[in-house]
């Protein structure tokens, strides 16, 4: 995958790292293109409950906690609002 800048190709980019690693761009955009990781995407959940906005804006304006560990939370409980604050609450023993 070589581009022609000026006439003349793109030099190739090697970085080596303290640690003993290195980097080749060649090599890097060759397993990326070949259906590597950006192929598939994740699957989606299949499990789907309603989650009402306004029990999310609740939880996090009450809990002070970020959107998405409000919305798993309610997703976990099917929606329900009581048992997701319940579950946010209840401290977890180890």
């Amino acid at each position: 995958m070589q581009r022609n800048t000026n006439g003349r190709p793109e030099p190739e980019v090697i970085v080596n790292f303290v640690d003993g690693l290195s980097y080749s761009k060649g090599k890097l955009e060759a397993a990326l293109l070949a259906g590597g990781i950006f192929e598939n995407s994740a699957p989606k959940s299949k499990e789907t409950h309603n989650v009402k906005k306004e029990d999310v804006e609740l939880i996090i304006r009450e809990l002070e906690i970020p959107r998405i560990q409000a919305e798993r939370a309610l997703s976990n409980n099917n929606g329900n609002l009581e048992q997701a604050l319940a579950t946010l609450i209840t401290p977890i023993n180890n």
